[in-house]
């Protein structure tokens, strides 16, 4: 995808979509720059605050380098006074290969954490899911038991789990601040096909360091 000023993002590619098309929206940009020091380069110029938001994120830069300009991103929005609309939401966009089309991935509700607070504590019958890297992926049961899964059975393995301990309520998300974005989209894709609806997926998501 390219914006006006002929820069382009690679956008992340996924296979599963729940959305493919979405009106009155605007745009963001995330680009990726070797020529720069950070790597990365927030254009927003175009985005209107009542409209629905389609934030582009080239999938070759980190989680360290992209989640903090799409916090600042998410703050001008939750923080805007005036010009609100509380019904416009959030996306990503992405390459849907399966319909070789857009898909999107909302995050509208979506806290990114980039500290852990003192005072967190884990809520009972949550399970933990650490995404150490592309794939080392770890899940914590709340008896403390580890079990060590991978991108290609990450959600055969949850479903197993989901099944089998009824108790479970919450699956709290930590990201390795190296993966990169498209990591990043790729496991999000597939926590979305969980389609659980006794356990819930917590909206605070830890980047951890």
């Amino acid at each position: 995808m390219s914006c006006g000023n002929e820069k382009i993002v690679q956008l992340p590619e996924i296979t599963h979509s729940e959305v493919s098309e979405i009106l009155d929206v605007s745009a963001a940009y995330l680009f990726y720059d070797e020529t720069k020091k950070d790597s990365i380069e927030l254009n927003r110029k175009s985005i209107i605050g009542t409209t629905n938001w389609l934030v582009n994120v080239d999938k070759r830069l980190t989680l360290k380098q992209a989640i903090p300009k799409i916090i600042y991103l998410q703050d001008k929005k939750r923080n805007a006074e005036v010009h609100k609309n509380a019904a416009a939401k959030n996306y990503y966009t992405c390459n849907n290969s399966s319909i070789k089309n857009l898909g999107f991935i909302e995050f509208t509700d979506v806290y990114y954490k980039e500290k852990q607070s003192e005072d967190f504590t884990l809520e009972p019958n949550t399970l933990v899911v650490l995404f150490n890297s592309d794939s080392d992926i770890e899940l914590k049961l709340p008896d403390n038991e580890t079990i060590k899964t991978s991108k290609a059975t990450l959600l055969e393995d949850l479903k197993t789990i989901t099944s089998k301990n009824v108790a479970l309520e919450t699956i709290q998300l930590f990201f390795n601040k190296n993966l990169t974005f498209q990591n990043y989209i790729t496991f999000k894709s597939l926590l979305n096909q969980l389609n659980n609806k006794q356990v819930l997926i917590a909206n605070d998501e830890f980047i951890f360091y």
